[in-house]
């Protein structure tokens, strides 16, 4: 029969007390747990660590957040366009400031790859591949190539999905991809709500050279339904001065490059 050591069980429970805690009030810290428990603050520091890296809280400094859900939040568009807009506005901003003319660039669907395309509506001799029946609208009329993938319309987003939207990113090649996420967990990934919306948006970083994901930072420290990739298979992340110490670190530590906006 296995015998666990009684510091061992002892951890075990205080960390699923502190779940429980997190998901009850909203936020800890590391002082109120350290008396609560009748440890040392390096233990709950610990604990509260172990627990990030599990992905059962969000680590702040002096403290934990629950780890927030969106996998029932697949917002419309229309919806997700009123939320954060001078983010946006600013991330597309410097999203724009990647790109140079003669370039080929792949936009997935949502607000803030909207909020892109519009910034580059000036531009002369680009190629500008989406999934997104929105976006295509928005550069009709300028002198932007718009290759605009077939598929499956999802009504909310305006996104094209599924085996056929798949089979002509495949045989495409592009020098860089804006990528627009609804949850970035440093640790876990990429996600978004919809399974076929995440497999489009694994075959659009197979075919880019160059992969950015422009978010604002209200999408860190959340997960969302489906896997994209790992936060590693990403080269570069735009995203507003409100986001967190600990996930830019994170990022910095992955190894990935963050421009602040």
């Amino acid at each position: 029969m296995l015998h666990l050591k009684p510091n061992r069980i002892l951890a075990e429970e205080r960390r699923r007390r502190i779940i429980d805690l997190v998901n009850q009030h909203g936020t800890v810290l590391v002082p109120g747990l350290a008396r609560q428990f009748a440890t040392s603050e390096v233990t709950i520091r610990q604990d509260l660590e172990a627990l990030h890296n599990q992905g059962y809280v969000h680590r702040t400094h002096g403290g934990a957040l629950p780890v927030r859900s969106a996998a029932l939040l697949d917002r419309a568009l229309s919806e997700k366009e009123k939320l954060h807009r001078r983010e946006k506005q600013r991330i597309a901003a410097a999203a724009a400031r990647f790109v140079k003319e003669r370039q080929s660039v792949v936009l997935d669907s949502g607000s803030t790859t909207t909020a892109v395309a519009r910034a580059l509506r000036n531009f002369h001799e680009l190629t500008i591949i989406t999934n997104a029946v929105n976006i295509a609208a928005e550069l009709a009329g300028t002198s932007i190539q718009v290759i605009l993938t077939g598929g499956t319309l999802r009504e909310n987003s305006f996104s094209l999905i599924g085996p056929l939207a798949e089979g002509a990113l495949e045989r495409l090649s592009a020098d860089l991809l804006f990528l627009g996420v609804d949850g970035f967990d440093v640790n876990f990934g990429l996600t978004t709500p919809n399974l076929l919306e995440a497999s489009v948006n694994r075959v659009m970083m197979k075919i880019a050279r160059r992969r950015v994901v422009v978010c604002d930072s209200s999408k860190f420290a959340s997960r969302s339904l489906s896997l994209i990739a790992a936060a590693t298979e990403i080269h570069h992340v735009i995203t507003d001065r409100n986001i967190s110490e600990l996930d830019l670190s994170a990022l910095k530590e992955a190894g990935i490059n963050v421009t602040l906006v």
